[in-house]
């Protein structure tokens, strides 16, 4: 079985962090995704892609909502990282409580200290394996310097 030399081979690819949240009929919903790239800066708007494990309670709230945000975690934000991959318990019990947060053009929940928000409607999906591929089409962006978060050999990184 090719499983587990997958995984480990895939361990040293170095990636940044990202949060996905989305709010909505859905549900405000959020997770720490690490599966996350452009597809095209051309056509009517410029699109990206999110890989989303199905077990997660993110997954269908962007599909009901029809919206996400991507937030591009900053090398101090690995407390936001842990919270909202549920390695930590949320205070209150709010994934949201941990850091502040304002609506995008959609409405999706953008991190306000993010290094980059990408607002997008939900153009496609589909369930490969145990994953979501979520496709969104940009509806806004915003973005500052900073140093990401990283993630690669199964542990967080930062440029140094």
């Amino acid at each position: 079985m090719l499983k587990a030399p997958f995984l480990d081979a895939m361990s040293r690819h170095v990636s940044s962090v990202t949060i996905v949240t989305t709010d909505g009929p859905g549900g405000m919903a959020g997770a720490t995704v690490s599966a996350m790239t452009s597809v095209s800066a051309d056509g009517d708007a410029p699109t990206l892609l999110v890989c989303l494990h199905h077990e997660t309670s993110c997954a269908p709230a962007i599909v009901e909502n029809s919206k996400f945000c991507v937030n591009i975690l900053a090398a101090a934000h690995e407390e936001i990282a842990n919270v909202f991959a549920s390695r930590v318990p949320p205070p209150g019990g709010d994934k949201f409580a941990v850091a502040a947060f304002a609506p995008m053009v959609t409405g999706a929940p953008a991190l306000s200290e993010a290094l980059a928000s990408f607002d997008c409607a939900l153009k496609s999906y589909e369930q490969i394996g145990t994953h979501f591929v979520m496709i969104g089409a940009l509806q806004g962006v915003q973005s500052r310097e900073g140093t990401p978060l990283l993630y690669g050999n199964r542990d967080y990184r930062s440029l140094a």
